[in-house]
């Protein structure tokens, strides 16, 4: 297991910063994520640590030892793409067998010893009655396992993934979620996984680091971040549906987003009295019923979007005066699934909402 350490690492395209210096430890054999939406910088950061970029400044460290200018093929990392990258020509056996075929000096092996090693890995990934076909006669989550197949024959001190499920159907990217788990489980080898999708994020990772422009934003255990998010970005970004995020005033007592009010937490600093801030509340903490619905803090709207997620359903509601809109996890009374243009009344339960500063987009804390 390899611990991973960044040192300031930064990367410039011209006169564009890709990604803004960055420091950050990955612990050994840990599963970490990268999120953050398209063009954030993730995939550069998995290709500086593969070794197939360089970076501007910074140094990347393995176990404490510098390999920033390490050639690709000294560093014993294993890449895994979102196209997988099968040679077409080649049969499954071929194509996992490729990495010991090409090694040279003493990383050589028989051709007894590499038959034995993919006889390996395809029983481990469940390729055993594949091995004697093409790409083209494989299933996507077939052909996925594969290329992880090719990677794990090599025994790599370090597995990179860029976004390996992002070609799958819906179910078969859970399915791949939970093998994905099951070999980190088994094999120990520390892993970065690269995604764009939320959901793999807070549910495959034993921590994740949320990037935005290329600048590293939140880094902690999923329930960590979705408890208590550093930002704006991060508030709405994961979770989903995302956290409502509403403009308000505080007055002496209370908070106002417009119709919905709040008591001023204990504590708040008096700076951020003088000034509006960002409420942000978690959907699952928004209670929805019938508009006859009647009391202290409970606020009229109009069903906006509704969507049928199995027992349960989110809910989005045009609040009644105002631009803005609440989204809501599920129905509260049972037997009411709200359509769209129904009247309804909300009320936040739970926790006193998240504030952030409307300047910065900073939180000022889960309050």
């Amino acid at each position: 297991m390899t611990e991973v350490r960044l040192e300031g690492l930064e990367k410039l395209i011209g006169r564009a910063t890709v990604l803004h210096p960055l420091t950050l430890t990955i612990d050994a054999g840990e599963f970490f994520v990268l999120v953050g939406p398209s063009g954030c910088g993730k995939s550069t950061l998995l290709h500086l640590l593969a070794g197939l970029d360089q970076p501007t400044a910074g140094r990347i460290l393995f176990d404490g030892v510098d390999v920033t200018d390490m050639e690709p093929r000294d560093r014993d990392v294993a890449l895994v793409f979102q196209s997988y990258a099968l040679y077409p020509h080649m049969t499954v056996r071929e194509n996992v067998s490729f990495p010991l075929r090409v090694a040279k000096g003493t990383r050589r092996l028989t051709t007894s010893a590499v038959e034995h090693e993919v006889r390996r890995v395809a029983e481990f990934l469940g390729l055993e009655g594949l091995l004697d076909r093409r790409p083209q006669e494989l299933s996507g989550g077939q052909r996925q396992r594969v290329a992880l197949g090719r990677a794990l024959i090599r025994k790599p001190r370090l597995f990179l993934l860029d976004e390996p499920l992002s070609n799958l159907d819906a179910q078969l990217r859970a399915s791949m979620r939970a093998e994905l788990r099951r070999l980190h489980e088994e094999l120990h080898i520390t892993t970065i996984y690269v995604t764009h999708d939320q959901t793999e994020a807070m549910t495959m990772g034993d921590r994740l680091a949320a990037l935005n422009h290329g600048s590293l934003q939140q880094v902690g255990r999923p329930d960590e971040i979705h408890d208590a998010p550093a930002n704006v970005f991060v508030a709405g970004f994961l979770g989903y549906p995302s956290m409502n995020l509403l403009a308000a005033e505080i007055r002496t007592e209370e908070i106002a987003a417009g119709p919905l009010h709040f008591a001023v937490p204990q504590g708040l600093p008096e700076e951020v009295r003088q000034c509006g801030v960002i409420v942000g509340i978690r959907p699952e903490h928004v209670r929805v019923e019938r508009a006859e619905s009647h009391g202290d803090g409970v606020v009229p709207g109009v069903v906006r979007l509704v969507e049928p997620a199995g027992p349960t359903c989110w809910v989005t509601v045009d609040i009644h005066d105002r631009q803005d809109h609440v989204a809501v996890t599920g129905t509260s009374v049972s037997g009411f699934f709200p359509k769209i243009g129904d009247a309804v009344s909300l009320s936040v339960q739970g926790p006193v909402p998240h504030l952030f500063d409307p300047s910065t987009g900073r939180r000022y804390g889960s309050v």
